[in-house]
């Protein structure tokens, strides 16, 4: 019998499951006016909480690392948790903790949700984004804890696997203080930095960006310089390096400096576009791109 041959006859059914499209989305926060902090709280600060202010009343708390890298969790005291740095993940990362989100609210105390749910097709659940979940306008009032001891109620003590997740946790964590939305000061070994989640478009912030650094007026002052930026969740984050000696608060008024200079820088680029000078500075921006280790 031939190959032709062996092939004819009735089709087998197929147990495969058909393939979801999912589209990538790479701004998944936008359009929350807390989108920075959201990042910064994914990508970098160690151990911080804030109430997540549901758009139907109520709310839950949302922790950066849940135990065991849980996508949500009920703490025996009946506190609700929605965790934000979880490995699995989908191409709609804010889809991804608004299903999480849909589930914590009708768990029980001490269910834990380990991982999100990715392998639903979008269409099967069109209202499941943090957008469609949370007040878009409702800012974070984030609180920074120097361990995870928040993991469990007052007075409890962590047993089994949370206590050796907590453990893990609690070693991991570098030294970090909050100086402002999306701006967080992080001692990262021998060195200290300022990581700055912005909120406007990557072009338009380079131009500023650019602005100040023709002008010699990107820096924070003795002891730091410009090291960079890196892209998160379709936002960009400038990084300075800053005098690990010094503490903290002491970049505070400086950082709220430049802060009122880039806003100058922004207001002015209608106007006055950037000249040669400030070209090259975009240039050379552009070309310091940084990587979180």
């Amino acid at each position: 019998m031939g190959k032709g041959a062996r092939k004819k006859g009735p089709k087998q059914a197929s147990d495969r499951k058909p393939k979801v499209r999912d589209v990538f989305v790479g701004q998944p926060f936008e359009g929350l006016a807390a989108e920075p902090e959201l990042i910064a709280l994914r990508e970098f600060v160690p151990s911080a909480t804030a109430k997540l202010t549901l758009a139907d009343g109520g709310d839950v708390t949302l922790g950066t690392v849940l135990p065991m890298a849980a996508a949500a969790f009920v703490r025996s005291d009946g506190e609700r948790y929605l965790g934000l740095q979880v490995q699995t993940r989908s191409s709609d990362i804010s889809r991804d903790l608004g299903r999480s989100l849909k589930w914590l609210l009708d768990a029980k105390e001490g269910d834990v949700l380990g991982v999100p749910d990715t392998t639903t097709p979008p269409e099967a659940d069109e209202h499941a984004r943090l957008q469609d979940l949370l007040t878009p306008g409702a800012e974070l009032d984030v609180t920074l804890h120097k361990d995870f001891a928040w993991w469990l109620p007052e007075d409890a003590d962590a047993t089994g696997d949370v206590a050796v997740s907590l453990e893990r946790a609690n070693a991991a964590i570098m030294p970090t203080e909050r100086l402002g939305s999306g701006a967080y000061w992080v001692l990262a070994g021998e060195k200290a930095h300022l990581r700055w989640v912005r909120p406007e478009p990557e072009n338009l912030l380079l131009q500023a960006l650019a602005r100040l650094s023709a002008a010699g007026e990107l820096g924070l002052g003795e002891g730091s310089r410009y090291a960079g930026s890196f892209r998160a969740h379709g936002l960009l984050v400038p990084v300075w390096d800053l005098d690990p000696e010094a503490h903290a608060r002491e970049w505070a008024d400086a950082k709220d400096a430049l802060g009122v200079r880039l806003d100058t820088a922004f207001k002015s680029l209608d106007a006055e576009p950037l000249n040669a000078a400030e070209r090259r500075a975009r240039d050379g921006l552009i070309g310091r791109q940084l990587t979180l280790r």
